[in-house]
């Protein structure tokens, strides 16, 4: 019998270069929320791979971005964790993206004595010619890593990944028991459900001050009741999350439920209220009782 491998994979990128997209495609499990927004992803998740002969910890991180505020600075604090303690690094680029790339994990990554993937992804929106020309930027950026266009969102060229990986991890006994495949609680997936609905359905400044918290989550007789916290930063926008005779939220409560219903493959009840706690991005103690240490 061969031997056991395992180690931990790091995914890193810019906000919306589809890491928490890669991540529900090579686990075959929504373990990450997918928005067409950037900093979607607050918290850093780990998604555990498991095969008889084989554990992959994969780690998907906030999108890296110049901090504006207390809440951006805790999220890079996570990227930064990630760049201390990896076995391989996924560098997630989006093809289509036209900004100038990130210096600071490009000088990471170059550094850093272990290998690197660079998955030049989204090339379903793409052509031969762009592909051919960014993969070639990339080899100059990062002189050490290997390069492969892939397109997480359909699949395309994803399955050479794991069998890549396989062959880049040490050998290792597992790091987690081999029936877990999350290092979050059930909360968290709670919490992340309805924070989606909320960035899918409302516009502008709205997503980004809205916190959630799941006060309870009890399971009785094949039901889960759940009793969950919208916190917003000011009064107004606790209006406009409710919206007219509740409406929004409502709307926001079902699909969340719907979903949740999916992922934990029971029945959910589930009770929304919103709170006002003002200011809670910029504040210390707000942020670390929200699990944003």
């Amino acid at each position: 019998m061969s031997a056991h491998k395992a180690g931990f994979v790091n995914i890193v990128g810019k906000p919306n270069a589809g890491k928490s997209t890669l991540l529900n495609h090579l686990m075959g499990e929504k373990l990450a929320i997918v928005t067409q927004k950037a900093q979607t992803t607050r918290h850093r998740i780990f998604g555990i791979y498991n095969e008889d002969d084989l554990q992959i910890v994969f780690s998907d991180t906030p999108g890296v971005l110049d901090p504006k505020y207390g809440l951006q600075e805790k999220m890079m604090d996570f990227v930064k964790d990630s760049l201390q303690d990896a076995d391989v690094f996924l560098f997630i680029v989006d093809i289509t993206d036209r900004t100038p790339p990130s210096e600071f994990l490009i000088e990471k990554l170059n550094k850093i004595p272990v290998p690197v993937l660079i998955l030049v992804n989204k090339i379903d929106a793409s052509n031969q010619t762009d592909l051919e020309k960014v993969m070639e930027e990339w080899h100059e950026r990062i002189p050490k890593a290997e390069i492969l266009p892939i397109s997480a969102i359909t699949g395309f060229n994803t399955e050479v990944i794991l069998p890549k990986l396989k062959s880049l991890l040490p050998e290792n006994p597992p790091y987690y028991d081999k029936t877990q495949y999350t290092d979050k609680p059930e909360r968290f997936f709670v919490n992340e459900a309805i924070r989606e609905k909320i960035l899918l359905n409302y516009e502008k400044e709205i997503p980004y001050s809205v916190e959630v918290v799941t006060e309870m989550f009890k399971e009785k007789e094949g039901i889960i009741f759940i009793d969950a916290v919208i916190f917003v930063e000011r009064d107004t926008q606790k209006g406009i999350i409710i919206g007219h005779k509740g409406d929004a939220i409502k709307k926001v409560g079902t699909e969340a439920r719907l979903d949740l219903e999916k992922f934990f493959d029971k029945k959910i009840h589930l009770n929304l209220f919103v709170k006002v706690k003002k200011d809670w991005r910029k504040n210390d103690r707000d942020l670390k009782n929200f699990g944003y240490r």
